[in-house]
């Protein structure tokens, strides 16, 4: 029992620190065709702190969720940084993708944004490097979502293209 506290206090100790660097550099972005629309809605999910960071290291002045009064400011960063590090094509047409808005909880962000208008894509491509700017071992998931057949990929740094047949 005894060894037991000896391992967990310094356990306990450490994990009571209210930020604590994660050790993988992950995440994710969702393309889902809504026939409905017939728009891509796309979801980017980041650790915060990689995100400010990030935005942070671009634009040369601090960013912070969870506080209000960034929240403006967060919303050019982020329409901005999305617009560099984001691109999408339709059956060889590049579409022109709106920045929506994003939330946050106490460790991620969900940045969102919607395509222009297409009717029934084929072929899909995209170029995502969101924290490329920052991490030179960024992993992005990518899944693309058509008339619900899903298809994903990981892109590790530098690799940014994903090319699907729907």
């Amino acid at each position: 029992m005894k060894s037991l506290w000896l391992f967990l206090l310094p356990v306990i100790f450490l994990f009571s620190f209210t930020r604590i660097k994660h050790p993988y550099h992950v995440g994710s972005v969702e393309i889902n065709y809504n026939s409905k629309s017939k728009t891509f809605e796309i979801t980017g999910r980041f650790f915060l702190d990689d995100l400010e960071n990030a935005l942070t290291k671009k634009y040369g002045k601090p960013f912070h969720f969870n506080d209000e009064k960034y929240k403006a400011q967060l919303n050019v960063a982020l329409k901005n940084y999305s617009a560099e590090y984001f691109k999408l094509k339709a059956d060889n047409r590049f579409l022109k993708i709106n920045y929506v808005g994003y939330e946050e909880d106490s460790e991620s962000v969900n940045v969102f944004l919607e395509s222009e208008s297409v009717s029934s894509p084929k072929k899909l491509e995209s170029a995502v490097s969101f924290l490329y700017n920052l991490f030179d071992d960024q992993i992005n998931i990518v899944h693309m979502i058509v008339n619900g057949n899903r298809k994903s990929e990981k892109l590790s740094y530098p690799n940014r293209y994903v090319y699907q047949q729907f």
